[in-house]
């Protein structure tokens, strides 16, 4: 059948356009049969998405970041109606920054492996997450966390894994917070919040592993959430959020890590939420979060 490369030209700040010859390239020797579609403004992938899967493409490529994978998600969740059964399936060719959603599933980020990986059409099934009314695969925040993607979107000096860091302490600088009611399957919380993080994979940003545990395939949410009350207790949390194992920062005082099918959150004022680093255009008080155990088909080595 003949594939359908949904290719987003802004993503990793237009980088995946001057890449997209050499995907291009690396698809047509690889022996993909396939026709491209260019998005032309923020957002249009995801009717990109669903009209691909409308007219029976198959597969669907992402030619761009984890925004662009979830807005792609997106389009054909909407396609599908429902998600009583699995969507897709979804190749990837990573034209992203931080290209977190390959890393996690062990996908190549060279362009000419990935693209070997789409001709084999060997497919795996992985879950698939939604907040409020997004559906995202690799994860999603509010609190701390989008408050960090707000100031890195205003930095252009700086260019990739740096940009988040200077950003994160950017954010931390600003110390905000929040008071919220937590319930989930198995427990509740009431209390002050610096982050809350959920993550259908482990890595967030590039170097952030915020849900330490999570696993694309157990059925499960998995969430970070604590408080930190001082600049200081933030900035020590900071580097324990890069080790994936022991000494993260799960392990430090008021800082919890939970498995659970379902999560909603009230918040005492708005705050900035994303679903695979893309923002929701409003900030957000109420957010709920359920899981789709292996909905999605994604193409794996």
């Amino acid at each position: 059948m003949t594939a359908k490369v949904i290719l987003n030209p802004y993503s990793n700040r237009w980088n995946s356009q001057a890449r997209w010859p050499q995907a291009e390239a690396a698809l047509k020797a690889a022996g993909v049969d396939f026709e491209v579609v260019v998005s032309e403004k923020k957002g249009a992938v995801i009717a990109l998405a669903e009209g691909a899967a409308r007219d029976g493409f198959s597969p669907i490529i992402a030619a761009g970041g984890d925004g662009t994978i979830g807005e792609v998600v997106n389009g054909m969740a909407r396609a599908a109606g429902s998600l009583d059964k699995p969507l897709g399936p979804l190749g990837i060719m990573p034209l992203g920054s931080a290209n977190d959603l390959v890393v996690n599933l062990g996908l190549p980020k060279d362009l000419t492996e990935a693209a070997k990986v789409i001709a084999a059409g060997k497919t795996d099934l992985i879950d698939v997450c939604k907040c409020n009314d997004r559906f995202f695969v690799n994860n999603s925040a509010a609190g701390l966390e989008p408050y960090v993607t707000t100031k890195q979107e205003k930095i252009h000096s700086i260019k990739g894994i740096g940009r988040y860091l200077v950003a994160a302490v950017q954010g931390i600088m600003d110390r905000p917070e929040w008071h919220v009611k937590m319930e989930w399957d198995g427990g509740s919380f009431n209390g002050p919040l610096s982050l809350v993080s959920v993550g259908n994979t482990r890595l967030t940003g590039g170097v952030f592993y915020m849900s330490p545990h999570a696993d694309p395939r157990d059925g499960k949410l998995t969430f970070s959430y604590g408080h930190r009350d001082t600049r200081l207790g933030l900035f020590q949390a900071l580097p324990r959020t890069m080790k994936p194992d022991k000494g993260s920062f799960i392990e430090m005082e008021g800082m919890y890590e939970v498995h659970c099918t379902r999560l909603a959150i009230e918040m005492d004022k708005p705050s900035p939420a994303h679903t695979d680093g893309e923002l929701f255009p409003e900030w957000l008080t109420s957010l709920k979060y359920e899981i789709f155990p292996k909905r999605l088909q994604i193409l794996l080595p």
